[in-house]
């Protein structure tokens, strides 16, 4: 999978992994400063055994586990036996009714800024370790009606 500003065509982000196995919470560590761009290319391959009439995805995107967005994708119809490709445009919510990335970003704090008293390298990670992380994004995914899979993945914006 692979994450692209959706204006420049310039990768943000792309992993490997199969972020489709369920029971497992999985990590990702994308670049916050996808939190600036007004679109977002995604771009999935996955291999099928099975023939599907109408692969779809559903996603909720959670904060701290309170779900803010729910998206909506259409596949359609996948050949059994298949490796395929799916593009797919996630738009960023008007301004007005955005979360600001400072909320999902913490400050990074100079050593020099904190406090004498806490004196300790913790003192000075605690924000960014409280802070990032706190965004999941479950994926449902379903043939039709029929769900096949579910997966859930932790963000964490450096």
């Amino acid at each position: 999978m692979n994450l692209r500003d959706a204006e420049t065509g310039k990768i943000l982000w792309q992993g490997t992994e199969d972020l489709s196995i369920p029971g497992v919470e999985h990590e990702a560590r994308v670049p916050k400063k996808i939190l600036k761009c007004k679109a977002v290319s995604r771009e999935l391959n996955f291999s099928s055994a099975e023939q599907m009439e109408k692969f779809r995805l559903e996603q909720k995107v959670y904060f701290k586990g309170q779900c803010l967005e729910e998206w909506f994708f259409e596949f359609g119809f996948v050949i059994p036996n298949s490796t395929n490709t799916w593009q797919s445009l996630i738009e960023a919510a008007p301004e007005s009714q955005m979360m600001p990335a400072s909320v999902l970003t913490p400050r990074r704090r100079p050593p020099w800024e904190s406090s004498r008293a806490a004196g300790s390298l913790t003192h000075f990670l605690l924000p960014l370790l409280t802070c990032s992380g706190n965004v999941i994004i479950e994926t449902k995914f379903f043939d039709d009606d029929l769900l096949v899979s579910t997966s859930r993945v932790r963000l964490f914006y450096v």
